[in-house]
């Protein structure tokens, strides 16, 4: 009964903010964030190939609503609905059915490992579905802010977990080691709040506003309470959060089908590297393309394994472990340090261009123009900023045959 009389409410309000009897729903920030980050997996080489349906299944609000409060039942965080959190649902399962689709084969990647570090913090594991919103389950996402990996770190947080960053390891994109990390920020942000959705919104913006907005509202501790008093992104990033789950759990409902991996975790394994090593040259000698080898050692900057005290680890094809032994010794003797950033790109006949900004141009205009995404220009121009400026200098790679 109660579960049908907040649905009813909430079916009005959204009825009021469609026609205009409230404010509209503010999803500039953390959607543009969240559309950028799912762009990116677009470009991912893992994914084998899958024919999606086209048929799109919405819900009434009712059923959302009670999809919803039976996660929240086994949870110790609450999955309100509301209509921001309709908004996003929209978002993942209408706008970008593909990319879910693509989500959904790497959380059978990622979630079993994400399950394991968050059992073992004691903490809710509803929380993996944060790194949906962070990076679609990309670990080499890179933002524009020049965060990294799944769970999205920047160097200063990551000092504080040790997560070693130089010129040729990253770690926050090491899926173990940044998980870690997540689960003990999130912990400390549990203990600082009390509250998860607070702790969420302090995960998206840091501790100081969200603090700023309990003060400003008097001690007010609600989030939806707080919601007027949050910066935007903070605004957007916990509909989001509640939206992923609902998603991740009955995408099916939806007629969406996983797009599984195409090397799954189960079919690799690891080998220890004693000494520097050229990636590029491994990927050529046993025969698996450099895209692949990335993806599976997403921590090696350069395509290069370092000299290191300790053997690293290197996550291969099963089947091309034993080549790659027979090998080593050859490919530890052609090895030499790198000496500039590898292009990620695994399309020979891609050209570099440096194209000067004209009045009127966008980061977007210039994406359809060149027929790349935005993560594709933030990966060939490191440190670029959203905000581009006439007279300044973009590079890109493009097909010539394209243009």
């Amino acid at each position: 009964m109660l579960c049908g009389l907040r649905g009813f409410l909430l079916s009005l309000f959204s009825l009021l903010i469609v026609n205009g009897f409230s404010n509209p729903l503010k999803v500039k920030g953390s959607r543009d964030y969240i559309l950028f980050t799912f762009d990116a997996i677009d470009n991912l080489p893992v994914f084998a190939p899958s024919v999606q349906s086209d048929t799109v299944k919405q819900k009434p609000d009712l059923y959302y609503e009670c999809q919803l409060a039976e996660i929240g039942r086994n949870s110790p965080i609450d999955f309100d609905y509301n209509p921001y959190v309709k908004r996003y649902i929209d978002i993942f399962t209408i706008e970008r059915r593909d990319q879910v689709s693509k989500m959904i084969g790497l959380a059978d990647y990622y979630f079993p490992l994400f399950d394991e570090v968050f059992s073992k913090y004691r903490l809710p594991m509803e929380l993996k579905y944060l790194a949906v919103v962070e990076s679609a389950l990309n670990p080499l996402a890179v933002s524009p802010t020049g965060a990294v990996g799944l769970w999205q770190f920047k160097i200063n947080t990551s000092k504080m977990f040790d997560l070693q960053v130089n010129n040729f390891v990253d770690e926050r994109m090491d899926p173990l080691k940044s998980t870690e990390a997540a689960a003990q920020y999130l912990q400390y942000l549990f203990q600082t709040f009390n509250d998860w959705n607070l702790a969420l919104a302090a995960y998206n913006v840091g501790p100081g506003p969200v603090r700023n907005a309990i003060e400003r509202a008097n001690g007010e501790k609600n989030f939806w309470k707080l919601y007027p008093l949050l910066p935007e992104s903070a605004q957007n990033y916990l509909p989001a959060f509640i939206a992923a789950a609902y998603v991740m759990r009955n995408y099916r409902e939806h007629g969406i089908s996983p797009t599984p991996v195409s090397i799954p975790l189960s079919k690799t394994d690891t080998v220890w590297v004693n000494k520097p090593l050229d990636l590029n040259l491994t990927a050529k000698a046993i025969d698996v393309d450099i895209s692949v080898i990335r993806i599976l050692n997403p921590t090696y900057r350069y395509d290069y394994i370092p000299e290191s005290p300790t053997p690293q680890v290197l996550r291969l094809p099963t089947d091309k472990t034993g080549l790659f032994i027979r090998k080593s010794k050859e490919l530890y003797l052609n090895t030499t340090k790198p000496k500039a950033l590898p292009v990620f790109s695994t399309d020979s006949s891609l050209t570099r261009t440096i194209y000067t900004v004209k009045n009127g141009d966008s980061l977007h205009k210039l994406a359809l123009q060149f027929g790349c995404t935005l993560n594709d220009i933030y990966k060939w121009n490191p440190g670029l900023d959203s905000t581009i400026a006439v007279g300044q200098n973009i590079i890109f790679w493009v097909n010539p045959q394209k243009r």
